[in-house]
């Protein structure tokens, strides 16, 4: 799960969890975080993802971060922006549209960047890290997220021993496990995946699972 691991699946179009649309759950249960507009909300790890698009639509300032430089750009240019481009100890900064991302590593990043996010919308980042990895988002990305922060988080669920990650299965108490001494952690809805879908594999058992979180 080095960096890069995921700029070589980028490089070779292997981006399976990539969505052409904006996420269900997430037009389903965004709503119900009651954030005013202009909020600024952090998205972890992503890529070139249309829900960026939609938050930003909804009058949220987006800030994401993201490995890839190419799915970066890629996100730009299928947006019809030009973005202004900027560096920083974080990285460079590529913005255009209310919508900022971080050319950098999500693990470099700190209270100072993230102090005005008022919400944060996980749906690809923590499912994509392995168990010892995603420990140490949770104890350094997670808790530098300010007081009063607000978070919908969509995880995974299937028999891990049937299927190699990423994405990788992580079960409610995980979940708990690892937000619940900085945030209150709401259970909103569990999905059954299609078996057929291009994320189940062959018939393979599968669960979405919504979480709002409010941050301590």
């Amino acid at each position: 799960m080095e960096p890069e691991y995921w700029k070589d699946r980028w490089g070779r179009g292997d981006t399976g969890w990539n969505q052409e649309q904006p996420t269900p759950l997430m037009l389903k249960h965004w709503p119900a975080l009651g954030l005013p507009p202009g909020s600024r909300v952090f998205v972890p790890l992503a890529g070139k993802s249309r829900d960026m698009a939609w938050l930003a639509a909804q009058g949220h300032r987006v800030l994401g971060v993201e490995l890839s430089e190419l799915a970066i750009e890629q996100f730009f240019v299928e947006s019809g922006l030009e973005p202004r481009v900027e560096s920083s100890r974080y990285g460079r900064h590529y913005s255009a549209g209310g919508i900022e991302l971080i050319h950098g590593d999500a693990f470099g990043l700190d209270g100072d960047v993230l102090r005005d996010c008022a919400a944060v919308f996980d749906r690809a980042a923590l499912i994509a890290l392995p168990p010892p990895l995603r420990r140490r988002y949770a104890n350094g990305l997670y808790r530098s997220l300010p007081a009063g922060c607000r978070g919908l988080l969509l995880t995974i669920e299937y028999p891990q021993d049937q299927k190699e990650g990423p994405p990788f299965s992580v079960q409610e108490e995980e979940v708990r496990a690892l937000l619940s001494s900085d945030w209150a952690v709401d259970l909103l809805e569990r999905r059954d995946v299609p078996a057929s879908g291009p994320e189940a594999g062959d018939g393979l058992q599968m669960q979405t699972v919504a979480y709002r979180l409010q941050r301590r």
